[in-house]
């Protein structure tokens, strides 16, 4: 019998976004690929207050900051975070789980989001170089989730995105349970994963972009994995 997941897609659906245009056919393939009948819910931002992720196996913050609920999506990494539901976070997921953890787990009760935040520690700012449509090596600590689910140590990627992890505080962030995973070429900051929880894992790149080429995202199956656990 074909084991039944449910996940929920987090983020305000943008027909022209290519990681969105990518994200349906990536977990319809991941699925398949894992034998796994995968009901995936897209929820729009401001209705994140009409659903209980107790009903979810797993939750990805899509890409596409800022949403139009920025409270409800950092209340639903919280949730995820703090209840050991499995996390998948792309992009402006991966931007604002950063941000989430700043504040609520290391107490930077000023973190916040350049492009969102007038003042404050920006934990998130402007990028050196734009990454808008631009694809990039990346590098993975061995050992970890993510070189775990490549099964390698790099892997060429696409992005689309303006914002990074400040360098400033690259550092102080990955004092804790929060441990930096993955980087470019140039050492910046791509991808974080949590120690101590069953999955939750945000990078700055979209694999999910891989679909769009009829590849698995490794991530994505990963994460569902993690659901179907």
């Amino acid at each position: 019998m074909t084991q039944s997941v449910r996940v929920a897609l987090v983020g305000d659906y943008r027909a022209n976004a290519v990681a969105h245009q990518a994200i349906p056919p990536a977990v319809q393939f991941a699925a398949k690929s894992l034998s796994l009948d995968v009901t995936a819910d897209w929820i729009a931002t401001p209705d994140i207050h009409q659903h209980n992720w107790n009903d979810y196996d797993a939750i990805w913050v899509v890409p596409g900051s800022p949403y139009l609920n920025d409270e409800g999506v950092f209340a639903t990494i919280r949730w995820a975070r703090e209840n050991h539901k499995p996390f998948l976070g792309s992009c402006g997921g991966f931007q604002y789980a950063v941000v989430e953890y700043a504040r609520n787990v290391l107490g930077w009760e000023d973190a916040g989001h350049a492009e969102t935040d007038e003042g404050g520690r920006w934990v998130i700012a402007p990028l050196a170089c734009s990454l808008v449509e631009q694809r990039g090596t990346v590098t993975f600590e061995a050992g970890s989730r993510i070189a775990q689910a490549y099964g390698a140590l790099e892997s060429n990627e696409g992005y689309h995105c303006n914002f990074g992890v400040n360098p400033e505080f690259s550092a102080a962030l990955a004092t804790n349970n929060l441990k930096i995973t993955s980087w470019d070429l140039d050492q910046d900051v791509r991808g974080v994963e949590l120690t101590d929880h069953p999955f939750f894992v945000a990078t700055l790149f979209q694999s999910e972009r891989a679909a769009l080429q009829n590849r698995l995202s490794p991530l994505v199956v990963a994460w569902l994995q993690a659901a179907a656990k």
